[in-house]
């Protein structure tokens, strides 16, 4: 308890101190020039393109990352982008994404965008930012990112300038050489100019700004958030906000001397800012393995011998990664790792234990998200770890947990280890989403945003996630935490990953299915699953009354489980399902999500006669419907 009680004394003196005087820098581009000056030659950044622990790397010291991000800045004046104009890059990881997010929020607004997108969706993306400059990979094999970008300019004419970077120079011969002759010919049909990023950077002057920030504080950032196949919301992100969560993953964690593998893409915010920004805060070394990180091919293979190349002491994960990892054998030196951050989702507690011993490493769970900057709480590095919480609230966050009436107002404080919604307030929490109609209730009448996850505080102060307020699977009125019925499949040792839904029911309104990825080589069948559930789910109502076992379960970037395209495989299912036994011929054509109906269900009716029979029927279901 003596650790945990200096833990407290150290938080509550930093909790007195005002937050604008625990760093002197004013901007993303101060504070970067701060740790330049201190820590010149030291590594900043390293990315290798290929996975293999011998293979070529690109190191830059911090000088040379200043000079690049400050070479990046002004040509991004230069292509008239001000500071309420906006950079998109369309981006796997590599040292010109870093560059770009720091010189992008420099001279403008940065807005970087999931390559996993489909090319409507990066249309709509920039569209709605209104970027006016796009940086994104040349024609490369094995990427169809180029041509992915081409489709996506084409229906965003507000893109003036296109920067391309060449992944070619990252390779030594004799690849190199190869590449040019294999590589996939340029897609136009789009208005916008193409530059190569690189001899276009080297023009411009690295060692300071053409121009003057503005003094006051501004959203330099948008993030957004919504998955692979949702319908993306653009956060906004205040420049306090990302320095905020650079010091705090500092002050709670990060040295100088600390090396962090990454493998998690910048386009989302646990790698921008808990990790890149702390390393811009104390002057630690990120290394970035791979374009696709954890996607990467051979990367889960290497990943221990990457550890050891490195001298890593910090990794960073997700529940997934870690899954695969305990999969490999450990065959390297691991003697430098000190910590592995975990986040995105909650950990198996035999996971936790398992990858521990096997690594003889410390885990900290955390917890936060694209609204609040992301940083909200963490296990801490000194004192108590509680395995499945997420922590305590970092310094100047105030976490509350309550209970909403039926009009969104706060009802009552929930007391200790009552389960409520978490909502925080903190020098992270965005202004809001770009899109003002988004914003209805975000935000609690005293401030605090609204999270929508389901947690309870300890009396020692603990922060546990119970769910998802939207994911509550709602059966006759009946609320299902789909965690419980995730908790008791994945206890079963065939089962990876487990992700469980409402399924839409004419009588109910929803009834618990399930989705499964197994384990490696495992085998097991759909009934021995259902049985298994059966016996360890305390709650009837909770039995799943599907279960599906799938070779992969669709995933976010970062590895949590996608739960809006299992809820639209569950829809598709039971409406083609109904329309089958009623022997009607029409069928789900797919399943979209319309930012005021939610899901919908675009049904393909041949016969125009069964159109009003399909639509009586369809109609007794929740999910909204239309005939195409």
């Amino acid at each position: 308890m003596g650790e945990m009680a200096t833990l407290q004394d150290k938080l509550a003196i930093e909790q007195a101190m005002p937050v604008s005087q625990r760093w002197s820098a004013r901007t993303l581009y101060e504070l970067l020039s701060q740790t330049a000056a201190r820590m010149a030659d030291r590594p900043a950044l390293s990315f290798q393109l290929r996975s293999g622990p011998r293979e070529k790397a690109e190191t830059l010291s911090w000088r040379e990352f200043h000079a690049r991000v400050t070479q990046a800045a002004n040509l991004f004046r230069r292509l008239g982008v001000g500071p309420d104009d906006v950079v998109a890059y369309l981006m796997p990881n590599c040292n010109e994404t870093a560059i770009t997010l720091l010189a992008g929020a420099t001279a403008g607004i940065v807005n970087p965008v999931n390559p996993l997108l489909e090319a409507g969706q990066i249309a709509a993306i920039l569209r709605e930012t209104g970027a006016k400059v796009l940086v994104t990979l040349a024609p490369f094999p094995k990427s169809d990112l180029a041509a992915m970008a081409a489709e996506a300019l084409k229906h965003a004419p507000n893109v003036e300038t296109v920067l391309e970077v060449d992944l070619k120079r990252y390779l030594s011969p004799p690849l190199s050489w190869i590449i040019p002759l294999i590589r996939p010919k340029p897609v136009g049909g789009h208005a916008a100019r193409i530059l190569d990023f690189n001899a276009e950077m080297a023009r411009e002057r690295g060692d300071r700004l053409d121009f003057e920030e503005p003094e006051e504080d501004r959203v330099c950032a948008y993030f957004h958030t919504g998955g692979t196949t949702g319908m993306p919301k653009i956060a906004q992100h205040r420049q306090s906000g990302m320095i905020y969560n650079g010091w705090c993953a500092t002050e709670i964690a990060l040295e100088p001397d600390d090396v962090v593998l990454c493998p998690l893409p910048l386009f989302h915010v646990f790698a921008a800012y808990p990790i890149l920004m702390a390393c811009v805060f104390s002057g630690a070394h990120m290394v970035m393995p791979t374009p696709q990180g954890y996607r990467g091919e051979g990367v889960f293979d290497n990943f221990w011998k990457l550890i050891e190349r490195w001298r890593v002491s910090f990794m960073v994960m997700v529940p997934t990664a870690a899954s695969a990892l305990m999969q490999r054998k450990v065959d390297a030196d691991l003697s430098s790792l000190k910590y592995a951050l975990c986040g995105s989702a909650p950990l198996p507690v035999e996971l936790f234990r398992k990858f521990e011993t096997a690594c003889g490493v410390k885990i900290l769970e955390g917890y936060g998200m694209t609204e609040a900057t992301c940083l909200i709480s963490c296990n801490p590095v000194h004192g108590e770890r509680r395995i499945g919480s997420v922590g305590l609230p970092f310094p100047y966050t105030d976490v509350r947990i309550r209970h909403f009436d039926a009009e969104g107002k706060v009802s009552r404080e929930c007391a200790t280890d009552e389960i409520g919604e978490i909502c925080v307030s903190s020098p992270g929490v965005f202004p809001g989403y770009r899109e003002a109609d988004r914003n209805k209730g975000v935000f609690t009448a005293d401030g605090y945003l609204r999270t929508g996850d389901l947690g309870r505080i300890d009396a020692q102060g603990y922060l546990w996630i119970t769910g998802r307020a939207k994911e509550l699977i709602i059966r006759g009125g009946h609320n299902i935490d789909p965690a419980m019925i995730e908790e008791a499949l994945a206890a079963h040792p065939a089962v990876a990953f487990a992700g469980a839904v409402g399924q839409p029911d004419a009588h109910a309104g929803e009834l618990p299915c399930a989705y499964v990825e197994l384990v490696a080589g495992a085998e097991v069948g759909v009934e021995e699953l259902m049985a298994f559930a059966r016996n360890h789910i305390p709650e009837r109502a909770a039995e799943p009354k599907y279960i599906e076992i799938l070779d992969e379960l669709p995933k976010t970037a970062v590895g949590k489980v996608f739960k809006p395209a299992l809820r639209r495989m569950a829809i598709a299912r039971v409406f083609d399902a109904a329309l089958a036994k009623a022997g009607l011929h029409a069928r789900v054509a797919e399943v979209v999500e319309d930012r005021k109906r939610g899901l919908v269900a675009r049904i393909e009716c041949p016969d125009p006669g069964e159109r009003e029979a399909v639509a009586t029927l369809l109609g007794g279901f929740p999910p909204k419907h239309e005939i195409v």
